[in-house]
């Protein structure tokens, strides 16, 4: 199975320069490929410590010139806080450097600060998203950028250099509303799941995008990647610690910067489901949310995050995870002994669970029992203390 790691460029607390989170961060993507690792990625964000990764394709390509044949990321590239032309630029370039290793993750993004920062209306995100996905898509597969929409217009113009090959199969977004569906299944777009939701909602969605997608293409859609923070601990007690510390401390910064607590979502259209949110904070409470959100994530020793996250997989028939090692106002060296513990008795297993196929493999692709570890066989629906968390 198809195991990438996230990297985040935190500094929530500011107890080390922003030079010094990210030459740690830069180190870790340096150890990727060494370490075992199928894929690096990292997210897009602006302002404020909760990332620091402003220009992921420069950063993708920085380590695309360090390494040989791991496959480089974005979780995600957000959409409208940047013109189509230059996103679809950024990833011909990068995609030429790696020779074909650019893996495209897209989203419409949710931070206000960042809207704010961009001088643009969170209201029309929606829209924004599905005008430039579907132009960056087909210019993409084109090599040419031409679209004529409600809020986006570009006349024709050419990618030059134009694009390394095509992007199908290797293009995920980061969530897929009932609004979205159709988008994402007509653009042969597979999702990718960011672990925010209680799991059952996530399963709905998949189920009616998979069966859209169906319709719509006549094939299967690509299996969904899962991305999670990860602590693993060489003791029980030890990974609990890091849960209550790093997990939570990743939870509450994440309502910090998204605003989940924020009753405003309720006046921005497109963010129906956040101002749901929103109200179910306010009447149980932020610690409530927090300790939710951090349940969603995965923690324990080595054996028992393989199980946690194998159950994940088999839950959604997922095709890959992505891990996050690195978060939550870690210590360097906290960070490091994580990245090591998860790269030396974690990761070999995942990549021996047989999912059908590498990144981007379709719903029916089935795994070869047989050559699959007799401990793995058996995993289908493992109960965790994360899974729990949705009840």
């Amino acid at each position: 199975m198809h195991t990438g790691l996230t990297l985040l460029f935190q500094n929530l607390d500011a107890e080390q320069s922003d030079t010094e989170v990210v030459q740690h961060e830069l180190a870790l993507a340096e150890r990727a490929e060494g370490a075992g690792f199928d894929s690096v990625w990292a997210p897009e964000h602006h302002f404020t410590g909760y990332g620091m990764t402003p220009m992921v394709p420069q950063l993708l390509s920085w380590l695309a010139g360090r390494t040989s044949s791991i496959k480089l990321g974005t979780m995600v590239s957000v959409l409208p806080w940047q013109d189509p032309v230059r996103t679809a630029e950024g990833f011909c370039v990068l995609d030429h450097l790696s020779q074909g290793r650019a893996v495209m993750g897209v989203g419409r993004g949710l931070g206000r600060v960042e809207f704010d920062g961009f001088r643009l209306e969170m209201g029309e995100s929606r829209q924004l998203f599905r005008e430039y996905s579907e132009a960056i898509v087909r210019g993409l597969e084109s090599g040419v950028m031409e679209y004529a929409g409600e809020l986006y217009k570009q006349p024709r113009v050419p990618l030059r250099p134009e694009p390394y090959a095509s992007f199908r199969g290797r293009t995920f977004a980061s969530a897929v509303s009932p609004q979205s569906i159709d988008l994402m299944a007509e653009l042969g777009i597979g999702v990718m799941v960011i672990a925010q939701k209680p799991w059952d909602k996530v399963e709905e969605e998949l189920t009616a995008f998979r069966a859209r997608f169906r319709e719509i293409n006549g094939e299967e859609a690509p299996k969904p990647i899962i991305c999670v923070f990860v602590a693993v601990g060489p003791t029980s007690a030890e990974a609990e610690r890091m849960r209550q510390v790093y997990l939570q401390r990743y939870a509450q910064s994440t309502v910090e910067h998204y605003e989940f607590d924020n009753v405003g979502f309720a006046e921005i259209p497109g963010y129906e489901y956040y101002a749901g949110l929103s109200r179910n904070i306010e009447k149980h409470g932020v610690d409530g949310f927090c300790n939710f959100l951090a349940d969603l994530q995965v923690w324990g020793t080595p054996d028992e995050v393989v199980e946690q996250l194998l159950g994940y997989v088999e839950r959604l028939d997922a095709g890959g995870v992505l891990l996050a090692p690195s978060f939550g106002g870690m210590p360097p060296e906290v960070a490091a002994a994580n990245f090591d513990l998860l790269a030396r008795e974690v990761l070999p297993r995942l990549q021996a669970h047989d999912v059908g196929g590498d990144l981007g493999v379709p719903y029916g692709a089935r795994p070869d029992k047989a050559q699959m570890p007799a401990q793995e066989n058996g995993v289908q629906d493992s109960a965790s203390h994360a899974a729990g968390a949705e009840s």
